[in-house]
């Protein structure tokens, strides 16, 4: 397709253009005169300000405080002012502290922190009472590692039925519940056996109660219930008359030292003594640890008392005793495997007499160990030579 300005002309001819233009010019017109609004409907036109009328309205400065001219901003009405009774406005935020207006109405003063609650007592430390031990609650302990607890207490001396008192020396920093079990321990089994000896117990002597530490005070050790505060280390009682006893000391009679272990075991989940590891030889561990199936774990051994002489020595051997058997050394075992291989391969030859003999003489020799075996007789190699040569 060749497009150019003569096929234009020939396409659209100006001509054609010009018989248009009237037509288009009363078609316009009557456009105008049917859309033109009447004198009413001008005249509201007229009044309407132009959008873009403030654009060229005065725009100089006004003071500083000088009201504003605008009426539509003055008719808007302002809320009222907030009052100083009303509750801050942080009150929906816990997490900072709240910025309450004071009853002085001075703004910027911080509120007093509301009081905390005081904890309740719990059921154990509402049972040990003034009655039954002077144990005093003190603050509960958290530190590194898991020590310390809750609940705790600083038993001082635990009260008789007969309102005497045994002495914890010095006193044991315990849970509740284990200064509750201790004390029962001493007012139900200690204090009876003392009795029946003829004496009361005055004191207990507390080898050690609360330290955060690890089991047997090994470094990276699982945490010892020492360092809960749910364990006591007993190792002796004292009593009235001035005489003590040390549980783990054999010159005591056997039988007192197992009444006092089947106590313990009966009311204390774990106890350790002698016999359990040498960290305990010298004291009794008594604790309350919680096992799954209420497992329970007496591990002390009442040893008897040292004899006090030592025992003698075995006599001497008689000479007219037979000889002992031994077992035969290495050397010895080879040789014997080795010959036994020979005469295993020599089975087909008929046994030497001299041979079968030798094993009886030996056992009529074992028979008289003080006999000497006579010296046997030998010829001389030379003789019997010069006799085959003769021959």
């Amino acid at each position: 397709m060749n497009f150019t300005a003569q096929n234009a002309s020939r396409k659209w001819a100006y001509g054609a253009f010009r018989r248009l233009n009237p037509a288009m010019v009363t078609a316009a017109a009557v456009a105008l005169l049917l859309g033109m609004p009447t004198g009413p409907a001008v005249a509201a036109k007229a009044s309407r300000p132009a959008p873009w009328a403030d654009l060229f309205r005065d725009v100089s400065p006004r003071e500083r405080g000088a009201p504003r001219a605008t009426a539509r901003r003055a008719a808007v009405p302002l809320p009222k002012p907030r009052p100083s009774e009303a509750p801050s406005a942080e009150r929906d935020k816990p997490d900072k502290q709240q910025q309450a207006s004071p009853p002085n109405g001075k703004p910027g003063e911080q509120a007093a922190p509301a009081p905390q609650p005081t904890p309740q007592p719990s059921a154990c430390r509402l049972a040990l009472t003034d009655a039954i031990a002077i144990a005093p609650s003190i603050p509960d302990i958290k530190g590194a590692g898991g020590c310390g607890g809750e609940d705790l207490v600083r038993l001082e001396a635990i009260v008789l039925p007969d309102k005497r008192q045994v002495s914890v020396k010095p006193a044991a920093i315990l849970r509740c519940p284990m200064a509750s079990a201790l004390a029962e321990w001493i007012r139900s089994d200690i204090a009876p056996l003392a009795e029946r000896l003829g004496s009361s117990v005055s004191d207990l002597d507390n080898f050690d109660s609360f330290e955060c530490r690890g089991r047997n005070r090994i470094v990276g050790a699982r945490l010892s219930e020492h360092g809960r505060a749910n364990a006591l280390d007993v190792r002796a009682f004292k009593f009235a008359d001035g005489s003590s006893i040390s549980l783990t000391d054999r010159t005591v009679p056997r039988g007192l030292r197992e009444s006092v272990l089947h106590s313990a075991c009966t009311r204390f989940s774990t106890v350790l003594g002698p016999g359990s590891d040498w960290y305990h030889e010298d004291h009794i561990h008594l604790d309350l640890m919680e096992r799954r199936g209420n497992y329970r774990i007496c591990q002390w051994d009442v040893w008897d008392p040292l004899p006090q002489t030592a025992p003698l020595l075995p006599a001497e051997r008689p000479e007219e005793a037979p000889p002992r058997e031994a077992a035969a050394k290495p050397d010895e075992a080879k040789s014997d495997a080795k010959s036994g291989a020979e005469s295993g391969a020599n089975s087909d030859a008929k046994p030497d007499a001299k041979s079968a003999a030798e094993p009886e003489a030996e056992k009529k020799n074992a028979e008289k160990p003080d006999q000497a075996e006579p010296p046997r007789e030998e010829k001389p190699a030379k003789k019997k030579r010069r006799q085959n040569r003769r021959s």
